[in-house]
């Protein structure tokens, strides 16, 4: 396996870990890796647990290193595509999620099927902040997560939330002491794995008919808007601000 992307088999359960710390940014390559890693694991392994190497769970796409390329509409048409890989992968996976889930690492985190969290953990769709329409599939999957209200909150105000908010709002299946989130992740996918493995596919496939006709549209949505305010005023001042570490002062052009 690749530098940036570990594999290990623990019985029934595949472990995949990305290894770009400390932030674990993706971008096509990787998650194309991640993604036909993921189902040739799928085809022997029962359930699997996607960590990372780090600080971080992961920060995304790296907008302000221009991380989707010259052209916004074929880089992230690419990108998202290999995320609906992962959406529609047919056994369970679990998150473990330590440090920050941030823009795209939240909605990797978020097509997974369970995600832990530690108390230290901290969700953020961060896209109000870069002058962005939310992307990764998330305006299908948050809400189905953790229902249209809390989601339109953590989209709108752009703040983190914590790891036990996420517990309280069913965005983290799990609280895991801290220094122990993927050990518990482990814990819950041999969990799992301990069920008939041709019952939980089946389950897992009908649990997941109505988000699976969902998403296509939705990814097409979000590529649509996101690329239309990348070329905004407040898209540049949003970049900068990140750039510089600073809240952003938004115009609304």
């Amino acid at each position: 396996m690749s530098e940036e992307l570990s594999v290990r088999v623990d019985g029934h359960v595949g472990v995949l870990e990305i290894r770009r710390p400390p932030n674990n940014h993706f971008d096509h390559a990787l998650l194309e890796k991640l993604a036909d890693t993921a189902e040739d694991l799928a085809e022997r392994c029962r359930v699997l647990v996607l960590c990372s190497e780090g600080k971080h769970f992961c920060a995304g796409v790296d907008f302000a290193a221009g991380g989707v390329g010259d052209n916004p509409v074929k880089g992230l048409t690419a990108v998202y595509g290999q995320g609906l890989r992962l959406f529609s992968l047919p056994v369970p996976v679990i998150a473990a999620v330590q440090g920050a889930a941030v823009g795209g690492g939240l909605g990797l985190a978020c097509a997974a099927d369970f995600r832990v969290a530690e108390p230290t953990s901290r969700f953020h769709a961060n896209f109000g902040l870069l002058g962005l329409h939310q992307g990764f599939g998330l305006t299908a999957s948050l809400p189905r997560i953790i229902g249209r209200q809390k989601a339109a909150d953590m989209l709108y105000t752009a703040r983190r939330v914590t790891g036990t908010e996420a517990h309280e709002i069913g965005l983290a299946d799990i609280l895991a002491d801290t220094g122990s989130v993927r050990e518990a992740a482990l814990e819950h996918a041999h969990r799992i794995a301990a069920s008939a493995p041709l019952a939980v596919r089946s389950m897992k496939a009908t649990m997941r008919a109505e988000l699976l006709a969902e998403l296509p549209a939705a990814l097409e949505r979000e590529i649509l808007e996101q690329t239309r305010l990348m070329d905004t005023e407040d898209h540049a001042a949003g970049v900068a601000a990140s750039l510089g570490r600073v809240r952003p002062a938004f115009g609304g052009k």
